[in-house]
């Protein structure tokens, strides 16, 4: 293995353009441009690799060849094999001493801005992990959370949506924006609030975008909050890709918990706001997805569908995510749920909004096996990508793109699925 690696990273420092991942074809034909309602999800989209400064202990790449050598052991460890290998786009950090990955906010942003344009969007969501690595920090390690918030919020997104009445860009928090304390979280939060390209008037909420009145409803949910509150069991896969199980709890500071009587209730809340709901169509949020492939979200995921698959299965029309930094749709047929309705619940993952993520294939082929009432449509890792959902009278349509490694932000078309609507 270790001869195969060297003369495969030997090959490539010769063609580095070799690792530049190619646009795929699109499927399809051309998009359909007539939808009622139409709206991008990005999600994770806040990674500036000056600010992810690695521990003493991180390895440091200064050598191409070291950082490309590192992408071609994880690639044969996710992939049984090289066929297909495509590393992570890189770049010299002086502020870390090395090879780091790209980022790929901007591609991403100018990707789903294009699309807009073109399919007339009405609104957009960040599905959280707004601000790596640690979201804001209220100034403790140096850096101005104003400077943090104009570089990976303000930037990339402020203009999204301009020219188009009423358009704004709903939020909500991811893990790494957790990360400080809840002080520093309701910092983004404040941040948010007050800014007029994007919409988070709490941590959890429902919304009507403007003139989506009796026609959809989104409801947003804060997936980490969920997940301090319960019990999550540590991800652990052997070399074939199973499942390690009773693995040690993960734990999560205090401050990520409940702290009041609303935070508590919020599954009891997501359940009477879908209920009470008066629009046709009704989308559920969160940060966290249910099923994902990466091979490293897959407990969190389980405790999730403990939680939250019985409102969503009986009265939402799709779950769509981030966190996971691919770009993927599931379905599930609801079977575990009593009195949902008979068409499956499409779940969608759009988590690769600046952070490449390599799909264990391993594990992926594993978890479809062991997961009947689980339908993957489609995966993608190692790419940059968004999700497009398009609504019309009695179909959701769901298009998946990415966005070329050269970072020249052209949105490519990698899959694209209609589903009927299925809320009562």
């Amino acid at each position: 293995m270790r001869s195969a690696l060297a003369a495969l990273t030997s090959a490539l420092l010769l063609s580095a353009s070799a690792l530049v991942p190619q646009a795929a074809a699109a499927q399809g034909g051309d998009p359909a441009k007539s939808h009622e309602i139409s709206f991008v999800a990005l999600g994770d989209t806040g990674y500036i690799p000056a600010y992810d400064t690695p521990d003493d202990d991180d390895p440091r790449f200064r050598t191409l060849g070291e950082y490309l050598g590192n992408e071609a052991t994880e690639w044969l460890e996710h992939n049984r094999g090289l066929s297909g290998f495509r590393a992570t786009p890189w770049q010299f950090e002086p502020a870390i001493g090395g090879f780091v990955p790209a980022s790929g906010m901007y591609p991403v942003a100018m990707a789903a801005a294009e699309v807009c344009k073109r399919e007339d969007c009405d609104f957009g969501a960040l599905m959280g992990d707004n601000i790596y690595p640690d979201g804001a920090t209220l100034g403790a390690d140096g850096i101005s959370d104003e400077r943090r918030f104009r570089e990976m919020l303000d930037q990339p997104f402020a203009t999204f949506g301009e020219g188009k009445a009423g358009f704004t860009l709903y939020a909500m928090m991811g893990n790494h924006d957790w990360h400080i304390s809840r002080e520093a979280t309701e910092a983004q939060l404040e941040y948010l609030k007050a800014h007029p390209a994007f919409t988070m008037p709490d941590l959890f909420y429902r919304a009507v975008p403007q003139g989506m009145e009796g026609k959809l409803e989104i409801f947003v949910v804060d997936t980490e909050m969920l997940l301090a509150g319960t019990q999550v069991h540590k991800d652990d896969l052997d070399a074939e890709g199973n499942e390690i199980r009773n693995t040690p709890l993960e734990e999560w500071p205090d401050y990520v918990r409940a702290s009041n009587a609303r935070e508590r209730s919020m599954i009891e809340w997501l359940t009477a706001a879908l209920q009470s709901s008066t629009a046709k169509w009704k989308i559920v949020m969160g940060h966290h997805a249910l099923w994902s492939s990466g091979g490293s979200k897959y407990e969190k995921a389980r405790a999730l569908r403990k939680l939250m698959l019985d409102p969503i299965c009986r009265y939402a029309d799709a779950y769509i995510a981030g966190d996971d930094h691919l770009i993927e749709a599931y379905t599930d047929d609801c079977s575990t749920v009593s009195g949902a309705p008979a068409e499956p619940v499409p779940m969608f993952v759009s988590g690769a909004g600046s952070k490449y993520r390599q799909q264990h294939v391993p594990f992926a082929e594993k978890q479809i096996a062991a997961n009947p009432q689980m339908t993957n449509l489609f995966s993608r890792g190692s790419t940059w990508g968004f999700l497009h959902v398009g609504i019309g009278a009695d179909t959701l349509d769901a298009t998946l793109y990415s966005t070329p490694a050269d970072q020249s932000g052209r949105p490519v078309e990698e899959a694209r699925f209609t589903f009927p609507h299925r809320s009562k």
